[in-house]
């Protein structure tokens, strides 16, 4: 069992996993960025350190500043919740090499599934039949270009994407261009990881 966890994330479910970790016995430690030092799970955690400014990219995305925040504090083990850096390879890799458990998938099983893009080629390498779509697309124009074969309507979505983070409904070709400058900066923003991919729109769908 965990003598402490820092729990990388804010809000909702960083409060979840404190409120489940003192169910256990486990102390936590809180991370925050200056926007939210006065934030519920800053607050009710055992302790709380502050990682950077009120930009995610500064804070809850910045994996040395958290890594750092574990070995000041003593912490075992991380837990990333969902969104951030909850998918992320390189720092459940970072973790490892600090002798800090990532509560998580390993980073080689992650490495294999995190990309959507990629997963998709994956299964459909094994002859299951997979909805048409495209690899990660590096502009607008590309992605009206894949939008055409693939026949609207299409939905643009983060390769690193979760929780519903980065994803757009485009019905036809005069939505693209700011739906996609809308997915690519709401997947940095979430993920640090601003490719993605367009896939065909299924509805209804189960």
């Amino acid at each position: 069992m965990f003598k402490k966890v820092l729990i990388a994330n804010r809000g909702e479910i960083a409060v979840r996993i404190i409120r489940a970790c003192r169910e256990l016995g486990i102390r936590c430690v809180a991370v925050y960025s200056t926007a939210d030092k006065t934030a519920l799970h800053a607050q009710i955690a055992d302790e709380a350190v502050c990682i950077g400014s009120a930009d995610t990219k500064d804070s809850y995305l910045n994996m040395k500043a958290i890594i750092s925040a574990c070995e000041i504090t003593g912490c075992d083990a991380v837990h990333p919740g969902f969104g951030f850096l909850s998918e992320n390879a390189h720092f459940a890799r970072l973790c490892r090499k600090n002798g800090i458990v990532f509560i998580g998938p390993a980073p080689e099983s992650m490495e294999r599934l995190s990309d959507k893009a990629l997963l998709k080629e994956l299964i459909s390498e094994t002859g299951l039949t997979v909805i048409p779509g495209t690899k990660a697309v590096s502009s607008a124009a590309e992605a009206a270009l894949s939008a055409a074969q693939i026949g609207y309507p299409v939905m643009l979505k983060a390769c690193a994407g979760g929780g519903g983070r980065g994803i757009r409904l485009i019905r036809s070709e005069d939505e693209l261009e700011s739906a996609y400058l809308q997915a690519v900066g709401e997947a940095l923003t979430s993920f640090g990881d601003g490719s993605v991919y367009l896939e065909k729109y299924i509805y209804p769908a189960r």
